[in-house]
């Protein structure tokens, strides 16, 4: 859950910094529309559990074909010292 941004709050405070009101609430409004691009803590909690399981999927992909090669290569070796 995000929390909201008080584009009134943030003019105000720029307002009495100085700025004058028309471009204090111009650039607060812009920083509260920028704002549905960020991410969310569930959003990214989200996309590392879809990359784990892409991680744990290729870890076993990975060993298996080790496995395979290396008795591929066992069963190479041990037919060419027979012959």
């Amino acid at each position: 859950m995000t929390a909201a941004f008080d584009t009134l709050a943030a003019a105000q405070h720029m307002e009495d910094a100085g700025m004058d009101r028309k471009h204090a609430e111009a650039i607060a409004t812009a920083i509260r529309s920028g704002q549905g691009e960020l991410a969310t803590k569930a959003g990214l909690d989200a996309a590392t559990g879809r990359l784990d399981t892409r991680i744990n999927a290729l870890q076993w992909i990975f060993g298996t074909n080790l496995a395979i090669s290396l008795a591929t290569l066992a069963t190479v070796l041990a037919t060419a010292f027979r012959a």
